[in-house]
């Protein structure tokens, strides 16, 4: 209980939403933005629940007119199981949402007009955030994807490009297929102010993921995964192919041929802690 009503305090309406709304009740539109709300609401508690059982640290739940996002303090250093269970606790309440819709058409509680205009609205929910675009669940599922062979930076600016592209295509479905429609080009604008921030800060993203790391916040990780480099290359260089959910014994080479290992601790400390920024690999192993 202590937990559930945590939650509920966590919970910011966004400003525009309640424009939305009264905007609504001018227009006679309150019906559908109600239920707008209670789908978009019961969306965000799911990976909200979800996230509080695996003891994710949440900053906020946001609810938006066209959507909703939950904020977290985890960079990337849960286990890949954990946020896939997280990014589909959202999209799975739809399906027990639209059984429940159903059952109260059964049993005559709502009309055949309104269980169709829920059914429509869910369905729409639901597929959309499931488009490969970031923020998107899609988006964040693509990231996931892609984090299983890449390191997380790569990952991470690769998301941010797909999803990019796959944006762009969907403004030109827009354009040429509903070029007035209003609530269209609202999410478009957020979509597109959402990429062009997560592109600003993506190194910071990728700083914030070995600073979890560099503080021990990383008991999850699943594999063991060495990492070969030559003594030449920068401290940087070798975080930067730091991977989502492995552990990295670091291996260094000279002329081709190991002259010893490094665990990817001691780096991270050198980094962070010894701010060695401009040492190479090579200058850390021998100092010890």
């Amino acid at each position: 209980m202590n937990e559930s009503i945590k939650l509920l305090q966590k919970i910011n309406i966004h400003p525009t939403l309640w424009v939305v709304m009264g905007i609504a009740v001018v227009t006679a539109h309150f019906t559908q933005i109600l239920m707008l709300f209670c789908i978009v609401f019961v969306h965000e508690m799911g990976h909200a629940v979800t996230a509080s059982h695996f003891n994710w640290r949440i900053k906020a739940i946001q609810i938006l007119p066209f959507g909703g996002s939950v904020e977290t303090e985890e960079y990337g250093n849960k286990s890949m199981r954990e946020e896939l269970l997280v990014i589909l606790a959202g999209p799975i309440q739809h399906l027990w949402l639209v059984g429940v819709a159903y059952l109260m058409y059964s049993f005559s509680l709502v009309s055949f007009e309104l269980y169709q205009q829920f059914f429509y609205m869910n369905s729409a929910v639901m597929l959309f955030n499931l488009l490969p675009i970031w923020p998107l669940d899609g988006g964040k599922l693509l990231f996931l994807g892609l984090s299983l062979k890449r390191s997380f930076i790569d990952a991470h600016r690769l998301t941010i490009l797909l999803s990019t592209a796959i944006a762009v295509l969907g403004f030109f479905y827009i354009l040429l297929t509903e070029p007035l429609n209003l609530n269209a080009w609202i999410i478009a604008g957020f979509i597109i102010f959402t990429l062009v921030m997560e592109w600003k800060q993506r190194y910071f993203a990728f700083i914030r993921f070995l600073l979890e790391r560099h503080y021990g916040r990383n008991s999850t990780l699943e594999m063991l995964k060495p990492i070969k480099v030559d003594q030449s290359e920068k401290i940087i260089e070798v975080l930067e192919r730091f991977q989502r959910g492995c552990k990295h014994p670091v291996i260094v080479l000279k002329d081709g041929r190991e002259s010893g290992a490094l665990d990817e601790n001691e780096i991270l400390h050198a980094y962070f802690s010894d701010k060695l920024t401009s040492a190479s690999i090579g200058e850390l192993l021998y100092s010890y």
